[in-house]
């Protein structure tokens, strides 16, 4: 294919990583390469040809057929499953599929619009044995955000049912014990755990991330409130060492990923935050807000990133054995494509997070008050 060079002199990636990259086999690696970390349009001819191959790509259409049929409820393991919908839409979406491609997702992404509760929230079809055996729809927070990302993601951002959703969203934002955020909001009388009044990281962050992929003049919330929120998921991770949000930690298991990264972690916190520039520079900046970001990006390099720059998965979801980033064994390309891409708008920290040694930074509460070093 030829050396294809990076349009900055590496402040997270070499030239070698990238060449690395557009070597491999895995059509959505290169792809991911092309347009989030060189920036190419979607008319390049680089980028068209390694769209059609992940179309064409047998993976692809394997994952797209673990989707099932959203319309028949079935229980789910929690909303971090691998058999989650939205977990799958997001990670085809990782891989540039769009709607209109893939059968399978199209059936699901035009079902989920079918299930709304009265106040505008879109719903999970399951059956829930701790309330009935009867077929309920949850709009918990986390599926009315999670569900909201993946048909924006898949161009139903002006469908009128997602528009009311993303108002709901907007309304939902309130004070919490962190900062004005999202909470858990019952739904069908369940609530998730934790105390009334605080904040969930996830679905705060689900919200942040859903939204920046909007034009500002489209989005529900003004600007000040939509930082206010991003600010509260960072002050989530700068005050860990008092304050412990039920269920979300920020150890050594928050710094390492998951593969596929379908739930609260470093990657999550910054592939949402680091579409704010203004948490970092400008005006509005606040040298808090700077420093989380600084901290979250050193540990995502550190623990995540060998030397040379790739990631080898440390924790991975079975039933993902078939692609890269499914074994612990080796580099993987695509997990190293997708932090790269997270990092990509966050150049401009490089130098701070690469010189910030992250066994300085102190434990989450009810640690030693020692952070874990990445493991070798």
């Amino acid at each position: 294919m030829g050396t294809v060079k990076e349009p900055r002199s590496g402040a997270f990636v070499g030239t070698d990583t990238i060449d690395w990259l557009l070597a491999s086999d895995e059509p959505a690696t290169r792809w991911v390469t092309l347009t989030q970390i060189l920036g190419r349009p979607a008319e390049d001819a680089q980028v068209t040809a390694a769209h059609q191959a992940v179309l064409a790509d047998a993976g692809t259409h394997e994952l797209a057929a673990r989707l099932g049929d959203w319309d028949d409820p079935r229980p789910l393991s929690g909303h971090d499953s691998a058999a989650y919908a939205p977990n799958l839409l997001g990670l085809l979406a990782d891989m540039g599929v769009t709607y209109g491609e893939i059968g399978a997702v199209d059936a699901t992404i035009d079902a989920m619009l079918h299930h709304q509760d009265e106040a505008g929230r879109l719903a999970t079809p399951s059956v829930n044995r701790r309330i009935s055996l009867d077929p309920v729809f949850s709009a918990l927070l986390c599926d009315n955000h999670a569900i909201c990302e993946s048909l924006v993601r898949f161009g139903r951002a002006d469908h009128p049912a997602v528009r009311q959703a993303l108002e709901r969203m907007a309304s939902d934002l309130t004070p919490t014990s962190a900062g004005i955020g999202w909470t858990c909001v019952p739904s069908n009388g369940f609530r998730g755990p934790g105390r009334k009044g605080d904040v969930c990281p996830m679905v705060t962050l689900e919200a942040v991330r859903t939204l920046a992929r909007l034009p500002v003049e489209r989005r529900p919330l003004d600007p000040p409130a939509l930082l206010d929120a991003a600010r509260t998921a960072l002050a989530v991770w700068s005050n860990r060492a008092g304050a412990k949000p039920y269920m979300f930690g920020h150890g050594l298991a928050f710094k390492t990923i998951k593969w596929p990264p379908f739930w609260y972690d470093v990657l999550w916190a910054l592939d949402a935050v680091g579409r704010y520039p203004e948490l970092w520079t400008g005006s509005s900046a606040r040298p808090e807000d700077r420093r989380a970001i600084v901290e979250l990006t050193a540990c995502l390099i550190a623990y995540n990133l060998d030397a040379g720059g790739r990631a080898t998965p440390r924790s991975c979801y079975r039933g993902f054995e078939n692609f890269s980033f499914g074994q612990k064994k080796r580099p993987s390309p695509f997990a190293t494509a997708r932090v790269l891409a997270v990092l990509k708008p966050l150049e401009d920290l490089a130098e701070e997070a690469i010189a910030l040694d992250v066994l300085a930074l102190g434990s989450s509460k009810g640690g030693s008050g020692t952070a874990v070093a990445p493991r070798g």
